[in-house]
C-alpha cells in the first residue's frame, strides 16, 4: 500500500489531535502534532518573559527562535510527548495561558517559517498524519488527503473545559469560550498563513458527531485515498 501524507487542518479544541493521532496508529503512519509545537514555543517565551498579558517582544522571539529545538519522542504505549531543548514539556502545555500564547506566536512570520520548514522535513518520507491550521495550504498543499475539521465555538469550548478539567486545570466556561473565539479570530486574520480551507479539503462539521463517528468518517477517507 502506498504511503501518503495526510492533512489536518481546522479550529482550535476541534478535536484534531485525538481524531489524527488514531487515524496514524491504525495506518501505523507518524503522528505529528503541530499544535503541540505552536504550544512549546509558547511556553518557551513565557518563561523568558517574552509574552506577557499585554505585549509580545517579536524581535526578541523572532531573534531567539533558531534556538528553540523541538521533537516528539514516542511512550511506552505508542503515544509521543513533545520535548523542548531536551525537556519533555507535554504537561506544561496544555493551560489556558500557553494556548493563547501559541495562537499570538503562530503569528510571527519567523516563528511560522521556521517551524514550517521544521515540519516539511518531518514529511520527506510520507507515511504521516499531520493536523494544525495551515497544513493543506501552506505546509503540505501536495498532500494526497486534506481534512478540515470544524464544529461550533460553544461545542469546542465544552469539549476543552472537560479537557482541562480532566487533567486537574481550574477554568470556567465563559473564560474558555472566550478563548475559543479569540483564537478563531487571531487564526483567521493573521497575516502569515491565516487558517484557511484547502480548496480540495474534505470538510468534516462533527458538532453532532461522536468520536467514533467522525474517526469512521475520516478512515473512509484515507482508505478510497490510499486504494487510487
Amino acid at each position: 500500500m502506498n504511503k501518503i501524507i495526510v492533512a489536518i487542518d481546522g479550529y482550535s479544541s476541534c478535536g484534531k489531535s485525538t481524531m489524527a493521532r488514531r487515524l496514524a496508529r491504525e495506518a501505523g503512519y507518524v503522528y505529528v502534532d503541530t499544535g503541540a509545537m505552536y504550544r512549546a514555543v509558547a511556553l518557551y517565551c513565557l518563561r523568558n518573559g517574552w509574552i506577557t498579558a499585554g505585549a509580545m517582544e517579536e524581535e526578541q522571539i523572532s531573534d531567539h527562535i533558531s534556538s528553540i529545538r523541538l521533537e516528539f519522542r514516542l511512550r511506552g504505549d505508542g503515544g509521543a510527548d513533545i520535548w523542548l531543548n531536551g525537556e519533555n514539556v507535554e504537561a506544561q502545555i496544555r493551560s489556558l495561558e500557553v494556548s493563547d500564547g501559541a495562537s499570538r506566536v503562530s503569528t510571527i512570520g519567523a516563528v511560522r517559517r521556521e517551524l514550517v520548514r521544521q515540519q516539511q522535513l518531518m514529511g520527506l518520507e510520507k507515511g504521516i498524519v499531520m493536523d494544525g491550521r495551515d497544513i493543506g495550504t501552506v505546509v503540505f498543499p501536495q498532500a494526497e488527503l486534506k481534512v478540515f475539521l470544524t464544529a461550533s465555538a460553544e461545542i469546542r469550548a465544552q469539549r476543552r473545559l472537560i479537557e482541562l478539567q480532566s487533567k486537574g486545570i481550574e477554568a470556567s466556561f465563559e473564560d474558555v469560550l472566550a478563548n475559543v473565539k479569540e483564537r478563531d479570530e487571531r487564526d483567521e486574520n493573521r497575516t502569515e498563513s491565516p487558517l484557511r480551507k484547502a480548496a480540495d479539503a474534505h470538510v468534516i462539521d462533527n458538532t453532532d458527531l461522536s468520536p467514533d463517528q467522525q474517526q469512521e468518517l475520516l478512515r473512509e477517507l484515507f482508505l478510497k485515498t490510499v486504494g487510487n
